[in-house]
């Protein structure tokens, strides 16, 4: 009877601390790695964890490439790291944009001393989408969810901010002033090759455009990234990592661009201007349906207020 209740209180111990997520790291260079998100929007059997982050071996200290959904999520993120390197500690959290899949960890890296980097307009954009930062809280479990909240970024800076480890340097690139938001930047490790662009570039599931993105800006933003030619190449959501992984997004906003354009100039009204679009070979990636006619409209709508 006591061997049973210790093996009872053991597994409930065990149930009580286990991990919310799954997290597997992998190496895309000896100093840098990567965790790899869901292709589906946020939702419990994810546990907001769809977008992907990383870390870097500066030499005297690890920096964080987005903070994630969660701070649950960022305190196993952090396990994750100390575990690789015991005697290192996060220097730095540099958030590619302001979604809530990206920022919302960044608490529990400032608790543990790290100053969190974003883009100069990034604190404008937290303070103007509240919005924003309901979706987690609705859909994800109170226990998931605890302790989560949403912070500012400390540093705000540009395009050629950098920083300076021990053994490597990062950059900041703002390759157009507005791509999918205008909080978006690239971070790019020249020592590694290595460029992690965040919301820029997308594989595996086709990406969303906004109100509040800019087309030009978008092919802009991406053209000036591949033209730094990385050997590797991390968007922000989907597995590809090689120097090619930007083109299918690339070629995607260059067909949305051209055809919808060339739709409005021919009066087509917006209810009829998907058949005009010829984005079908896209039709392997994920919620490609609901998000592509999205980007249409959404797109159209723009033309119209230009």
């Amino acid at each position: 009877m006591f061997k049973k209740v210790v093996l009872l209180v053991g597994l409930l111990t065990s149930s009580i601390f286990a991990d919310f997520y799954d997290l597997k790291p992998i190496k895309i260079t000896k100093d840098i790695s990567c965790v790899i998100g869901d292709f589906h929007p946020p939702m419990k059997n994810n546990n907001g964890f769809v977008s992907n982050m990383c870390y870097v071996n500066m030499g005297d200290s690890l920096v964080v490439l987005d903070a994630g959904p969660t701070y649950n999520f960022a305190k196993e993120f952090y396990a994750l790291m100390k575990k690789e390197y015991p005697k290192l500690e996060v220097s730095h959290v540099i958030l590619s944009n302001y979604h809530d899949d990206r920022i919302q960890g960044a608490s529990y890296f400032k608790e543990h001393g790290a100053k969190i980097v974003g883009h100069k307009t990034i604190n404008d954009d937290i303070k103007e989408n509240p919005s924003k930062f309901e979706r987690m809280k609705q859909i994800l479990s109170k226990e998931v969810y605890e302790k989560t909240e949403v912070i500012y970024a400390d540093n705000l800076v540009d395009g050629g901010y950098k920083i300076k480890g021990s053994t490597k340097t990062l950059e900041i690139i703002k390759p157009s002033k507005i791509s999918e938001e205008k909080s978006d930047i690239a971070i790019y490790s020249k020592d590694d090759s290595f460029l992690f662009v965040g919301n820029i570039v997308f594989n595996g599931r086709l990406l969303s455009y906004k109100k509040t993105s800019n087309i030009n800006g978008w092919i802009e933003a991406i053209e000036n990234l591949a033209k730094i030619d990385a050997k590797y190449f991390l968007g922000g959501h989907g597995k590809k990592f090689d120097k090619n992984s930007y083109k299918a997004t690339l070629e995607y906003l260059k067909i949305l661009r051209d055809d919808v354009k060339k739709a409005y100039d021919e009066d087509i009204d917006i209810y009829e201007v998907k058949k005009h679009v010829k984005t079908q070979k896209f039709e392997y990636l994920n919620h490609f349906e609901q998000l592509n006619n999205a980007n249409i409209s959404t797109y159209y709508n723009q033309l119209e207020w230009e």
